[in-house]
């Protein structure tokens, strides 16, 4: 009994000690085992009260509980010390810096959208390229090959800005209204930069051109005064149909997903030829 009850307080001591010593959580851990976990030490000594007589037991059980439980506080005490040590930073702070501002706002649907398809397109080698809005005649229409009495040319369906540029030349060829100068507009279509493009770059070309159009319409479901626009132009030799049916394909697909269904059909449009129109289907 007497050599039972002796072992107790170094046992104790011991286990104090390696507690309080460990540097992190995980030697921390290491040492609880090796006192108080299933195996441990000062659990093997706790086993050996069923060696002692009835009349022995209480006293030594008092003891050990005892002992049990300092070592359980001193375990919480630095295991709490260790957490606060952990979530510290490991550089210090200096509290004299500017302080950092929370980013506000997230960026607009069209934004991301726009973003995605302009990603699918350079992932297969196009540029992108861009224009003013505010646009002259020649290059929203008579470049483009647009007649002089085509709708499109109205003030209903385009919006003309007021103040002309007197000193632009005329346009080419004395098209429209472009004879005599170069009335401003809102540009109808990005159409435009491609003719931009055209003048400033000899082929190959293969660009993009997203952006935002203007046509008078009025705000209904299908239809709004400004839109987003993103067009394509392919310049090389040897390009055929089949780059712009494997081109498109491509880019649906990394929109919508592998899943997406396409179908091209044969369409008339004046100013391209052949022309197509474009159906899918998508789990989306």
């Amino acid at each position: 009994m007497q050599s039972f009850l002796n072992d107790i307080e170094p046992l104790k001591q011991a286990a104090l000690a390696e507690l309080k010593a460990a540097p992190d959580l995980a030697a921390l851990e290491r040492a609880k085992g090796n006192w108080i976990g299933t195996q441990g030490k000062f659990t093997a000594l706790m086993k050996q009260l069923g060696s002692l007589s009835k009349d022995e037991r209480p006293a030594a059980g008092k003891l050990i509980n005892q002992a049990k439980a300092e070592l359980e506080a001193a375990l919480a005490a630095h295991r709490e010390e260790l957490e606060l040590k952990a979530a510290l930073p490991k550089q210090p702070t200096d509290f004299t810096l500017p302080g950092r501002r929370r980013a506000l706002g997230r960026l607009h649907p069209l934004t991301l959208v726009t973003d995605d398809i302009v990603r699918s397109f350079r992932r297969v080698g196009f540029a992108v390229a861009d224009g003013p809005e505010i646009e002259d005649e020649y290059h929203c229409f008579d470049a483009l090959n647009t007649p002089a009495d085509h709708p499109a040319r109205d003030t209903q369906d385009t919006f003309y800005l007021s103040t002309e540029r007197s000193s632009c030349a005329p346009s080419p060829g004395g098209e429209g209204r472009g004879e005599g100068g170069r009335p401003l507009l809102l540009r109808t279509h990005t159409s435009s930069v491609q003719i931009r493009v055209m003048e400033n770059q000899p082929p190959p070309v293969r660009i993009i051109v997203p952006g935002r159009v203007y046509r008078r319409d009025n705000a209904d479901a299908t239809h709004n005064p400004t839109f987003q626009q993103i067009e394509g132009l392919y310049v090389d030799k040897g390009v055929t149909v089949g780059d712009l049916k494997g081109t498109v394909e491509f880019v649906f697909k990394e929109l919508l997903g592998s899943d997406v269904k396409i179908r091209f059909r044969p369409h008339y449009f004046s100013y391209t030829e052949p022309s197509f129109e474009i159906d899918f289907s998508s789990a989306l």
